[in-house]
């Protein structure tokens, strides 16, 4: 299952992040997945939920966005999401296309909150 390695490699570029940011803690972190990547989604969320149980990223939540199979036409240069294997252009119907996109694996973004900075809950003052 090496979705466990990705969920410790997620985590340790979060940990690497946050040094920069001693005054802020990860709220979450969004990664791209592509569909052709050999990723299965919930084993990475398990192995990730797993890893950070009962730890200081305990609330760090994951998002995960699957990204489709994209072909770009050789001939007339149109960019499309595959369907159903069919990689056929449907602007000119020309076989020769190549693959451009759907094998991804990055790391979107992480969301931070300053330590004190939430006014969730808070009680106001007048």
């Amino acid at each position: 299952m090496h979705e466990m390695g990705i969920a410790n490699s997620v985590l340790d570029a979060v940990r690497t992040e946050m040094k920069r940011y001693p005054q802020s803690y990860p709220c979450k972190i969004g990664v791209r997945i592509g569909e052709m990547a050999a990723i299965d989604p919930e084993a990475l969320r398990f192995c990730f939920e797993a890893m950070i149980h009962e730890t200081d990223l305990a609330s760090l939540e994951l998002a995960i966005e699957i990204c489709p199979r994209r072909h770009r036409c050789s001939g007339c240069g149109h960019e499309f999401v595959v369907r159903a294997y069919d990689s056929r252009c449907p602007q000119c119907a020309s076989l020769a296309t190549i693959c451009v996109g759907g094998d991804e694996l990055e790391l979107a973004y992480l969301e931070v909150e300053e330590y004190g900075s939430s006014t969730v809950g808070a009680k106001s003052t007048e």
